[in-house]
């Protein structure tokens, strides 16, 4: 039986990806039911991701718990490294360290490794000109060790086609429910469940106003600031969402 554990931060938590009931989905969740009707049987799956985590506790606390889940799992997918690009002074050969090492920890344990590289959100953030160096930095370098080991890599941060408004929610941050949707297309056809890629109409909108402007620094960017000022994180006091092996049957696809 496939045993599926995702670790991440709220890329993988699935933040923007919001049902009625006011939880959050994401394209892992839509992974572990894509592998289960793939499969044509049920898996487990596993979901400790939590946002606002920065890399260092995704590839020692979160990975720590889901090596020690039992049984162990046979696929484990990472993502990381987002939140910290956010912050000044990164190391981002220490990053790329934390992220080999932790490959390392999965193969050695006989864990199947799926490692994607995030999204760009840079062309829709302030100040994100200077981010995007970064992201590239990150998943070239990640990129150059994936020969080495058997594992699958995705590159969302080079797929223009979610860079798109139209995949991303309001904070312009995070993924929508159209771009998690892209994601899981993108990630079950590299796991080798052959599956459409999720593609969405052009958005017809035009430039935005200054009062949506003002709205989204009011809404969304203090806040973040206010945050980083505190020393707080939005993912403070959480935790994953899934962090028992729970039943996926299979279902309809994306």
């Amino acid at each position: 039986m496939t045993r599926y554990v995702a670790i991440g931060d709220s890329f993988t938590e699935g933040l923007g990806d919001t049902l009625p009931d006011g939880s959050e989905r994401g394209w892992a969740d839509l992974v572990a039911a894509g592998i289960a009707s793939g499969e044509g049987k049920p898996i487990e799956y596993a979901n400790l991701a939590i946002r606002g985590r920065l890399l260092e506790p995704i590839v020692t606390e979160q990975l720590d718990a889901a090596l020690s889940l039992s049984p162990p799992p046979t696929l484990l997918s990472l993502n990381g490294g987002g939140n910290d690009m956010m912050r000044p002074g990164n190391d981002m050969a220490r990053l790329v360290g934390m992220t080999e090492q932790a490959v390392r920890r999965c193969l050695d344990a006989g864990v199947r490794v799926l490692l994607l590289s995030g999204a760009d959100p840079s062309g829709h953030l302030p100040m994100g000109g200077r981010m995007r160096p970064k992201g590239e930095a990150l998943t070239d370098a990640v990129a150059a060790f994936v020969s080495k080991y058997d594992l699958t890599f995705v590159d969302m941060f080079h797929d223009k086609e979610i860079q798109k408004p139209q995949y991303w929610s309001g904070d312009r941050l995070h993924l929508n429910t159209n771009g998690h949707r892209r994601v899981a297309s993108v990630v079950l056809n590299a796991l080798g469940y052959p599956t459409e890629a999720y593609v969405v109409a052009p958005d017809p909108a035009g430039t935005k106003s200054l009062a949506a402007e003002l709205r989204y620094y009011r809404e969304h960017v203090l806040p973040w600031i206010n945050r980083r000022l505190r020393g707080r994180s939005s993912g403070d006091n959480r935790s994953g969402k899934y962090v028992a092996w729970t039943p996926i049957t299979p279902s309809v696809s994306i």
